[in-house]
């Protein structure tokens, strides 16, 4: 879960039917965000990737029919990781939805996961090592609006917060 349902909102719903040009402007603010997060622990970039966006968007309508932050199962994205987030449709942008989870290297300490938080609740900084774990090559992103919020779903691949696993 978490913390404070990252109170930062996307403006704008992304699904597969949007003229692509406003789906390249998208990932390519999500992508700069995960890349700079990226690039500050010495991970390699980050490439979008579309099939985990529509992987991602799939998830948008059941989230809002949920009205709260739930993971998908994951036997539903096998191979995947999930990022969540959501706010009121009215604030934010991409940007700040997923500066939520950068957020969180407040919290991070460098380790073998789960052990690389200053709080020993592993959840607390999940979003953020998922960002930037080395592993990670792909991802790909979507909103959707519903019940006046907006949901940001991420998805990752090869997946990563593997236990035992080295953070960053």
């Amino acid at each position: 879960m978490f913390l404070g349902l990252a109170l930062a909102a996307a403006t704008s719903a992304v699904t597969p039917t949007l003229p692509p040009r406003q789906v390249d402007r998208f990932a390519e603010r999500v992508l700069a965000v995960h890349n700079a997060a990226r690039a500050e622990v010495g991970a390699p970039p980050l490439a979008w990737d579309d099939s985990l966006a529509r992987s991602a968007a799939t998830y948008g309508p059941r989230l809002a029919a949920l009205g709260r932050l739930v993971h998908s199962p994951r036997e539903e994205r096998p191979g995947q990781r999930e990022n969540l987030a959501m706010d009121l449709t009215w604030r934010g942008t991409p940007e700040s939805m997923t500066g939520m989870w950068v957020e969180e290297k407040k919290l991070f300490v460098p380790g073998l996961f789960p052990a690389v938080t200053r709080t020993a609740n592993w959840e607390d900084v999940a979003h953020y090592t998922q960002m930037i774990w080395k592993g990670t090559t792909h991802v790909g992103c979507a909103t959707y609006d519903g019940g006046g919020w907006t949901y940001l779903i991420c998805r990752y691949s090869p997946p990563g917060n593997k236990d035992g696993k080295p953070v960053p």
